[in-house]
């Protein structure tokens, strides 16, 4: 008994300090975030307003940023980032290592000796990649430590380099030390997982050779967003709890019954994907609709079933779905929320009611409960392409059967066929970059088409072209994958396509993807919205500023806080006692920053087994 005793005391401690071990690295990478940001900025609430700023802040974090790079994260949309966007954009764009820029020089120095000529150096440095000025260069070879009698001693400078970017953290970190009043801000311990944040929008998806140098897509957010960031919260002034028990979930929702005469109504039908990104944001297709005349309408969205491996079911089937409908009025800024697929059959959200003639977007949402980073190892790496009996190069059948399912993920509008307007979805999602008419014209030319349209087996061969391209190398064939969520033994992991109909009474409807992006102000401002219409509302503080909104269905439960102080507060969230939930966050205590005058989502919770009865049980709690 002794010996299991003091066996289970040891697992407890390892698990102890693991816990610790977390919880220390994440409090040191947000210290590290606030350090950068208030050196300078006033508070971690202003927000970045130009690319001079986000410059220079990515300085004092000790990046380099190039302009590729600030462009990536400020888009001609972007109109402002905030200090979660920061930390987002830090968490992607890691510091380079001294053996990373060393190796970067070796490609270069053709001798082998740890220099390069200046000359050599002015043609690299300006005529190649990110193209440098003639002043820029100069300002590098006259540094006294790394030139060395018309040669540039690249070891030199990576030793200043890292020694500079060090000195950099130090004295943000320094800074913020001295102010007793940020020291007093700073963030706590309360972490178990990795953060995981709740909706905020992004400007474009990310790029092939993104993903090759793990960078992610450009940001464009708002104001009021949740943070994920943990916060210590000792002594709390207020709180209010909520439990609500849930019963086993029978995938059925009976308030809404499909129409009879469903069939007889016209349809318009476009499929689209959520993709998981690196830092868990979710990205996804933005549609418009257009109706001609006031109709009656009834709108679906559900997981799409591609084929399946036989005894093997898809993991994205399970995730939710969600689509949110808006009316535009004089503009796409001005969206007015009209309602949102609440009623569940099975897989299948769905709503029913009257629209009247006009523009509406579509904005498809998840959780992210049941889309995460999925952390099991991955052992081995699937065969993508083999040389036949004639040497030739040729796909595997594995990976034949993967572009089969992305191909059916990518054709929108389901006829078989690849639009240009389609590929460039696709294009966009793996290299960052639209095809324009002429390569379209010169993609026509080499593969099969129909209908000035890419068959399936042209898009097969158009991925063959590119192992060709590269001697069979399959890198790039692995970015295009990764980047739209498969995983090295070809399981798509880290995406969930979906299939939206809308079917109208007296009209035909007409639906068109326009954006792949995050999710937006609009979908925000619209969940915000319906969780306050529909939830119950708590107050949190004496003079009733402070309100927590609370919204349950048979599926889901959504939190929202609405600040309407003049000041900022720190609201510290705990699900400790739930059961049988699970959040978008991974985080069972977790703070949330709200701005002035501003209402932001919480959390979203769902039952870890729908098979089981769930308990949310939540504490939201102002920090002093």
């Amino acid at each position: 008994i002794n010996a299991s005793l003091s066996r289970e005391k040891t697992i407890l401690s390892e698990s102890s300090q693991a816990k610790k071990s977390q919880c220390s690295e994440e409090e040191t990478f947000y210290m590290n975030c606030r350090a950068a940001y208030l050196a300078v900025f006033k508070s971690s609430l202003d927000n970045i307003k130009s690319k001079e700023q986000l410059c220079l802040v990515l300085q004092q974090a000790g990046r380099n940023p190039s302009q590729k790079m600030v462009n990536q994260y400020w888009t001609p949309q972007t109109t402002t980032l905030n200090f979660d966007d920061f930390c987002n954009i830090l968490k992607k764009e890691k510091p380079a290592t001294k053996t990373e820029l060393l190796k970067a020089f070796l490609k270069v120095d053709t001798n082998n000796d740890g220099y390069i000529l200046h000359a050599e150096l002015y043609k690299i440095l300006t005529m190649r990649g990110e193209k440098m000025t003639v002043e820029e260069v100069n300002a590098i070879t006259k540094l006294a430590d790394v030139n060395s009698n018309g040669k540039f001693d690249y070891n030199k400078f990576c030793k200043l380099y890292m020694t500079t970017n060090e000195q950099c953290r130090k004295t943000a970190l320094e800074k913020l030390e001295v102010d007793s009043r940020l020291r007093r801000q700073q963030f706590g311990s309360q972490v178990e997982t990795s953060s995981e944040r709740a909706t905020s929008p992004i400007s474009k998806p990310s790029s092939r050779t993104t993903r090759k140098t793990d960078h992610n897509p450009a940001l464009k957010r708002g104001d009021n967003r949740t943070s994920s960031r943990p916060s210590s919260a000792q002594s709390c002034s207020a709180s209010v709890s909520s439990t609500i028990s849930m019963s086993t979930s029978s995938n059925t929702n009976s308030e809404l019954i499909e129409p009879n005469t469903v069939k007889d109504w016209q349809c318009a039908q476009s499929k689209g994907c959520f993709f998981l990104e690196e830092d868990s944001e979710i990205i996804t297709h933005k549609y418009r609709l257009y109706l001609p005349q006031r109709s009656t309408v009834y709108i679906t969205i559900k997981p799409l079933n591609l084929s399946q491996l036989e005894g093997k079911t898809s993991p994205w089937l399970s995730v939710d779905t969600a689509l949110y409908v808006l009316r535009e009025n004089e503009s796409q800024e001005n969206l007015q929320l009209v309602s949102f697929t609440e009623a569940r059959n099975k897989e299948m959200f769905r709503w029913k009611g009257e629209l009247g003639s006009g523009i509406y977007w579509l904005i498809p949402f998840t959780t992210g409960c049941r889309l995460k980073k999925i952390k099991k190892q991955i052992t081995g790496e699937a065969k993508l392409v083999y040389r036949d009996e004639d040497g030739e190069l040729a796909l595997t059948k594995e990976f034949k059967a993967a572009l089969s399912d992305i191909f059916e993920m990518i054709d929108l509008d389901g006829n078989g066929l690849l639009s240009l307007e389609e590929y460039n979805f696709f294009e966009l999602r793996t290299s960052g970059e639209k095809c324009d008419e002429e390569a379209w014209a010169v993609c026509k030319e080499n593969f099969d088409t129909k209908k000035n349209e890419l068959t399936r087996q042209g898009f097969m061969d158009l991925n063959l072209m590119e192992a060709n391209d590269r001697e069979g190398d399959p890198s790039d064939l692995w970015v295009t994958l990764l980047s739209l969520g498969y995983n090295k033994v070809l399981e798509m992991t880290e995406a969930c396509p979906f299939v939206i109909d809308i079917y109208a009474e007296k009209c035909k409807p007409r639906i068109k993807a326009i954006y792949l992006e995050a999710g937006s102000r609009q979908l925000n401002r619209a969940i915000c919205k319906s969780v306050v219409n529909k939830g119950d509302a708590k107050v949190l503080d004496s003079g009733e500023s402070i309100i927590v909104y609370t919204y349950t269905s048979d599926t889901r439960i959504t939190s929202v806080i609405e600040n309407k102080s003049e000041n900022k507060v720190i609201i510290h969230v705990n699900n400790e006692q739930s059961k049988n939930c699970v959040n978008n966050r991974g985080l069972n205590i977790f703070a949330v920053e709200v701005a002035p005058k501003s209402m932001m989502v919480c959390q979203h919770v769902m039952p870890l087994k729908e098979q089981e009865e769930w308990i949310y049980n939540c504490v939201h709690s102002l920090v002093p």
